[in-house]
């Protein structure tokens, strides 16, 4: 299976490179809900997502969890590119959302091209940057902007074409970095305002215009 042409940042590798990863690769199925990788444990391989997506979330000791990013097809994981870099272990956790498919590039492939393709080692790089710079905006947003703001972008983001948003306050807590609590207080304050409209495993928002104009506020 050819793969490689599929990233965009792989397309100008050399001929025998691009057969070293189509050759020496794996492309492998992943079912939904999957645990793709998990604090402690080292990265045996690059992680290339080919179809669906891969969630990438950090629990602390007191147990809050925050989503850090999603992997989509055409984009490789981060973390693991950290991982394998700084030959340490995992420090977060992927859970596959979907069902998945992916390249996964051996470590010893991936230190090879490293070492010899300019063109590898700038596509490995430039992902990495780009990522770190999303993940410095995960921080920016937990640490200084408002949480109705931050709600009001993610229940617009999640809503459906019948404005219906399918999940639960802790998962919404999980999403925005924050305790379940701060979020029922302020989907109650949407609430009173009218808003939205909280029933069990779902909400339906009541005024879009009105929610929009909070979350360009920030």
């Amino acid at each position: 299976m050819d793969w490689v042409s599929r990233f965009e940042g792989l397309s100008n590798l050399s001929h025998s490179h691009k057969e070293q990863l189509n050759v020496e690769t794996r492309v492998v199925s992943v079912p939904k809900d999957t645990i793709i990788f998990g604090p402690g444990k080292a990265p045996e391989s690059l992680l290339l997502l080919l179809k669906g997506s891969v969630r990438v979330s950090q629990t602390s000791e007191a147990g809050r969890e925050i989503v850090l990013y999603r992997v989509n097809a055409g984009e490789s994981c981060v973390l693991t590119t950290a991982c394998l870099l700084a030959y340490e272990d995992y420090s977060a956790e992927g859970i596959a959302e979907t069902d998945i498919q992916a390249a996964t590039v051996p470590r010893h492939v991936f230190d090879r091209l490293i070492a010899e393709s300019e063109v590898f080692r700038r596509f490995v790089f430039s992902t990495y940057s780009n990522r770190i710079t999303d993940l410095f905006l995960v921080i920016e947003e937990v640490a200084f902007k408002r949480i109705d703001i931050r709600l009001a972008q993610k229940l617009l983001s999640l809503m459906d074409s019948s404005n219906i948003v399918k999940a639960t306050h802790q998962t919404l807590a999980v999403e925005l970095g924050t305790a379940r609590e701060v979020i029922s207080r302020q989907v109650q304050e949407f609430q009173r305002k009218s808003l939205v409209k909280a029933t069990r495993g779902e909400i339906v928002i009541l005024d879009t215009a009105q929610l929009e104009t909070l979350a360009k506020s920030g």
